[in-house]
């Protein structure tokens, strides 16, 4: 165990000006131990940065998901973990085995066989999102215009939303994910209706089932429809913002790096180099614990920062250069263990395609502004883009 005094920072909220992943991780990683910094509202946090560290956070019996322990890091109210007495369903908060009962019954909905025959929807989406931008002229804002509507449209057609409610579903869903343009308020009533309207929908599916997400898992009787809700929720907030923040980044990168267009390992790359989900994996000790040499005690929060596990030298040779030739499939971008994102099969899907469509389709497609000058997202708990201008 590490005799030293632990380097105390501050909390590595993201800034505007300042590179993604910020250059103190590479600080921190060759700190010994771990780093402990304060959360906005005062509490300790411990800051996990190494790729070996990261990975044994996340699979600790010690270390707790759920929000309802003492001393679980909430940052804010924007960028926190649900309780289930707020929205139940909500499994990324449960530890097993209550967490396992949620992800058995999802797994058959998210494997390679499945993914593969959603492929047809998922190129038809793609096409039809590209139509429309060259439909409305030679230029667009790649991020409200193709980033955003495709995983929404991708994940209504998953859960079996009628095309009609498409417009109302993908709206919902974009004030929701809008830290910038939409307020608290805003947000939460987005929620609300979201919720009720996933409750009706859950209610239609019971009673005239179709061959979607919602009618096979009411099929299996694993969840209540309280419980099925919550779990819907989250594969939408979840496999939305993530998957449109990818996809724009990636855009962005692979334009700038174009020796790099058409090849599909540009994916996992991506994936790695831009970590969008930071943040994410907040977890709080339920007994002591040791971590890297360092003591933390039961009560006390951690923060695997995903995005300096993924940017560690010690596993990623120049990790700050984008290469896709590299072995990338170690990453963490996804979490790592029993919490490990369930969708990202079809995360890796959904980017491939729209990388092949978009550059088939519109092969002078250009940056209409520097990269520097791109609106990144300093504000939310995932990194990406506000808007992304782009023309052709």
């Amino acid at each position: 165990m590490t005799s030293t005094e632990p380097t105390v920072v501050d909390f590595p909220l993201r800034k505007p000006g300042v590179a993604f992943p910020p250059p103190h991780y590479t600080d921190y990683r060759e700190k010994e131990g771990l780093v402990l910094s304060y959360l906005p509202n005062g509490n300790r946090v411990w800051l996990v940065t190494r790729h070996e560290d990261v990975r044994a956070v996340l699979t600790n019996p010690k270390i707790s998901s759920n929000p309802e322990h003492e001393g679980f890091p909430n940052i804010s109210q924007t960028m926190g973990v649900p309780k289930q007495d707020q929205i139940p369903g909500w499994f990324v908060g449960l530890d097993s085995p209550e967490h396992d009962r949620f992800r058995k019954a999802l797994i058959p909905e998210f494997t390679v066989r499945r993914i593969r025959a959603m492929r047809p929807a998922i190129e038809r989406t793609v096409e039809e999102r590209i139509d429309a931008m060259l439909a409305a002229g030679n230029s667009a804002d790649l991020v409200a215009d193709f980033a955003l509507p495709v995983p929404s449209l991708v994940i209504s057609t998953l859960l079996g939303v009628p095309p009609v409610d498409r417009d109302f579903f993908e709206s919902r869903t974009r004030t929701l994910v809008a830290i910038r343009a939409s307020t608290d308020q805003q947000r939460d009533t987005a929620t609300k209706e979201l919720l009720r309207y996933i409750h009706r929908l859950v209610a239609i599916k019971e009673k005239w089932p179709g061959d979607d997400l919602i009618s096979r898992l009411l099929a299996t009787g694993a969840l209540d429809s309280q419980e099925l809700s919550g779990v819907l929720l989250l594969l939408l907030i979840a496999g939305h913002e993530t998957t449109a923040n990818n996809i724009a980044l990636g855009v962005v990168t692979l334009l700038t790096n174009p020796e790099w267009i058409g090849d599909d390992r540009a994916v996992e790359e991506t994936l790695r180099f831009h970590s969008v989900a930071d943040l994410v994996s907040l977890r709080v000790a339920v007994e002591d614990v040791e971590i890297s040499g360092q003591l933390v005690k039961a009560g006390e929060g951690i923060v695997p920062l995903v995005a300096a596990a993924n940017h560690d030298t010690a596993v990623f040779e120049c990790p700050h250069m984008f290469d896709p030739s590299r072995s990338a499939r170690q990453h963490v971008a996804f979490g790592y263990g029993v919490h490990q994102c369930l969708g990202q099969n079809l995360v890796r899907v959904e980017m491939e395609i729209a990388y092949r469509k978009l550059f088939e389709r519109i092969p002078t497609l250009k940056l209409d502004v520097p990269v520097e000058e791109l609106p990144f997202k300093h504000d939310g708990v995932l990194y990406g883009l506000h808007e992304l201008p782009v023309s052709w």
